[in-house]
């Protein structure tokens, strides 16, 4: 058996994009690992959510936490740094922030994770974070380089097929049970085109635990959210797949698992 390090930006970010893939390789009892760069502080909360005296970083670090129980996660790490907040916003100058971060020490402090896990397959984000989020660029900037620095061969970047993205939301805007805030993504910018994409990993057996991880970040997700009012069905077919583009030369297309022949040291 193997080990799985999963390397995302915000929480919530693990259960949207790689839930499934995560809980998979947990269940076939490969060692599991979520790394999150920061806690999430900028996320935006309703009035009422937080106790009185709780801060929003606090809050989204318990929700990992029990998010990472349901899909099998065996140990989560937190870097340290402070949310970013969208692009251009203020809150990229922090000094705290990851945006921020000396790029060598940042990726050192994944690398060692890396190396302490003795991991054999790494995921992060495609090189504009799947929506250009300064976080998300930062985690594909430092996981590459940190698994450069542990010597992770097996590098997944992941990313959303930009070519189903149309066929996905015109399902959800038929959807009755959809709301109306759904959220606007530009087509042309989000995710990668279908041709680079080497590695989906079909989803579909977990898909309902995968969306009671997402409901598990009830801060950022309720139960109103447009994700969540999604019908099952359109559910399953937005979040049954999950798609990656593998880095280290090994199978250009086809590929349907992250730990293809990762355990013999061959390309698969």
């Amino acid at each position: 058996m193997g080990t799985y390090v999963a390397f995302h930006a915000h929480p919530d970010d693990e259960a949207i994009a790689t839930g499934g893939t995560m809980l998979l390789a947990s269940k076939a009892g490969h060692r599991v690992v979520l790394v999150v760069a920061t806690r999430g502080e900028c996320g935006e909360v309703a009035d009422g959510v937080l106790v009185s005296g709780e801060t929003l970083g606090q809050r989204r670090e318990e929700e990992t936490r029990a998010a990472a129980a349901l899909l099998g996660v065996s140990r989560v790490e937190f870097l340290g740094y402070r949310d970013s907040g969208m692009d251009g916003e203020p809150t990229n100058d922090d000094p705290s922030s990851f945006w921020q971060a000396d790029f060598e020490e940042a990726s050192e402090r994944f690398a060692a994770i890396l190396r302490d896990e003795s991991a054999d397959v790494v995921s992060l984000y495609d090189e504009h974070g799947g929506y250009g989020h300064p976080d998300h660029v930062q985690v594909h900037r430092v996981g590459h380089r940190g698994a450069e620095l542990a010597g992770t061969r097996r590098v997944y970047e992941a990313t959303m097929n930009r070519d189903r993205l149309r066929a996905i939301r015109e399902a959800v805007e038929d959807d009755a049970n959809a709301i109306t805030d759904e959220p606007e993504i530009d087509e042309d910018a989000f995710g990668s085109p279908e041709a680079l994409i080497t590695t989906t990993v079909d989803v579909s057996s977990v898909v309902v635990a995968k969306r009671d991880a997402m409901a598990a970040h009830a801060s950022q997700i309720g139960e109103d959210s447009f994700f969540l009012q999604m019908s099952p069905e359109v559910f399953a077919m937005a979040f049954a797949e999950e798609w990656f583009i593998r880095t280290d030369g090994g199978r250009n297309h086809g590929e349907k698992w992250i730990f293809d022949g990762a355990l013999e040291g061959a390309a698969s």
